[in-house]
């Protein structure tokens, strides 16, 4: 069967996925019969920030402890193609020993971790839309085989689109996800190591409504999720200067409802670098509108008018602030009706904003 046969019959797999993690449990199968590997990390992230977050599926690799080490690395240490910069390339794939001419001790996470895990090679991607990344995953190839070819590395990348469209379907709203219950938020800090030290109650019970994952232990009685102890590490590479992004994410608990993470590194004696203060919470409609606006595939000008609509702006001042005609408004709006599956501005403004 040709590659080509093979990567249709990936994306009919993933189009049948009932979930995030049953879509990367079917791309991984699929994949790997046109691109053989050994072990693999599959991670949902933010499209806003494009940290991890739920869920992730882990193949081949060992304890979770490692995971985290994996993320430390990531995001603390000079790393040969950093997510962060696949999200932005021409070529959201790349495998590590091309990048690094066969040198891949080059990268501080082959050196400090994947050569003693028996990686020979790693080749990551990101799945996006556009500019906007919805999942990322690393490949990674045991032994002394061959490395990813350029071949490889494309087919992979041609997946990219693909998928996260698919992918980002699942951040719809549903019916489960409503509640009329909003717990205080929750709070974590952890110390200028990365270790966590005190915990409030709401945040034991925020983190009890998130989906299973790789965790890590803590001295607080209980095993944080890799999500949560990567968005405080994204915010001590920000502190430190590594990056300019935001230490944020949104998660979906068990529950269907959504919670949004921020982090931030509070100043130390001197202006040193001090805790980090990490904030669990139930998400606001400003949270995660955009997003579901984005699951169901609508334009960036589409967007632009539902919001107005979520304003109760009427179609004659949408056109004028959007200098565009209200012939053109009517039109756009038929699309996000249909896209969306409502017949009304208040039935749109609920299923996307409430």
């Amino acid at each position: 069967m040709t590659a080509a046969r093979l990567r249709t019959d990936l994306i009919a797999a993933a189009d049948r996925a009932g979930d995030a993690r049953e879509l990367f449990a079917r791309a991984s199968v699929g994949l790997r019969r046109f691109v053989p590997f050994d072990a693999a990390v599959w991670a949902a992230t933010d499209p806003e920030t494009g940290l991890i977050t739920a869920p992730m599926v882990v193949e081949n690799l060992g304890a979770s402890e490692r995971c985290a080490e994996y993320w430390e690395s990531e995001l603390l240490e000079e790393n040969v193609v950093p997510f962060r910069e696949l999200a932005r390339a021409a070529v959201p794939a790349a495998g590590l020993r091309a990048v690094t001419g066969d040198l891949p001790a080059r990268s501080a996470r082959y050196r400090r971790m994947l050569s003693a895990q028996g990686v020979d090679d790693e080749l990551r991607a990101v799945l996006r839309v556009g500019d906007r990344p919805w999942a990322v995953v690393s490949l990674f190839r045991m032994g002394a085989g061959e490395p990813f070819g350029p071949e490889e590395t494309a087919a992979v990348a041609s997946l990219s689109g693909p998928l996260a469209e698919r992918l980002r379907r699942f951040a719809r709203p549903s019916a489960s996800g409503v509640g009329t219950d909003s717990p205080a938020p929750g709070l974590v800090l952890f110390d200028a190591f990365g270790e966590a030290t005190s915990i409030n109650e709401e945040a034991r019970h925020h983190l009890a409504t998130l989906p299973e994952g790789p965790s890590t232990a803590s001295a607080l009685g209980l095993r944080l999720p890799i999500w949560v102890v990567a968005t405080a590490m994204q915010a001590r590479a920000i502190a430190g200067g590594r990056d300019r992004g935001g230490a944020r994410i949104r998660i979906r608990t068990v529950a269907g409802q959504w919670l949004v993470c921020h982090a931030s590194c509070l100043s130390g004696p001197e202006g040193r670098p001090g805790p980090v203060a990490f904030v669990i919470e139930r998400a606001a409609a400003a949270d995660t509108g955009a997003m579901a606006a984005e699951a169901y595939g609508l334009t960036p000008r589409e967007l632009e008018i539902t919001r107005l609509i979520a304003r109760g702006r009427p179609t004659a001042e949408i056109a004028a602030a959007l200098f565009i005609s209200p012939h053109t408004v009517r039109d756009h709006l038929k699309a996000v009706f249909d896209k969306t599956e409502v017949s009304s501005r208040g039935e749109l403004v609920a299923r996307l904003f409430t």
